[in-house]
């Protein structure tokens, strides 16, 4: 039901910036809760941040604290991952997802459906 497009994902230096975007189709930011993942090959899926339905609750993994955001922009029906102060080790793809339940939580098991995932790429 729901389609989850990504975009913003390329190749930044150390210290610099990226913004995730998320947008979804044939649903609202509002009753579900939303997830940003990422992957390395050979590695975990593991859980970056996520943002809830009830009350619009924000997550962060310890490893993003303080230098990622996530946000909502409900009228165009996208969220946003603000990434600051990337690392090499932020080298990942990621992943937008959906949580139906609408509590939000960084586990991949609890979300029903992904996108496509966008690359990111931090180098010097």
């Amino acid at each position: 039901q729901v389609q989850l497009v990504e975009s913003g994902g390329g190749l930044v230096q150390p210290g610099g910036s990226l913004r995730l975007s998320c947008t979804a189709s044939g649903s609202t930011l509002h009753r579900y809760a939303y997830g940003w993942f990422r992957q390395v090959p050979g590695k975990e899926r593991e859980g970056v941040s996520c943002l809830s339905s009830y009350g619009s609750v924000t997550t962060y993994a310890d490893f993003v604290k303080g230098r990622f955001t996530i946000s909502r922009d409900s009228a165009k029906n996208t969220v946003y991952l603000q990434m600051n102060s990337l690392k090499p080790e932020d080298t990942a793809v990621y992943y937008c997802a959906i949580d139906r339940r609408g509590w939000g939580t960084l586990n991949s098991v609890d979300y029903d459906q992904w996108g496509q995932g966008t690359q990111v790429t931090v180098s010097p």
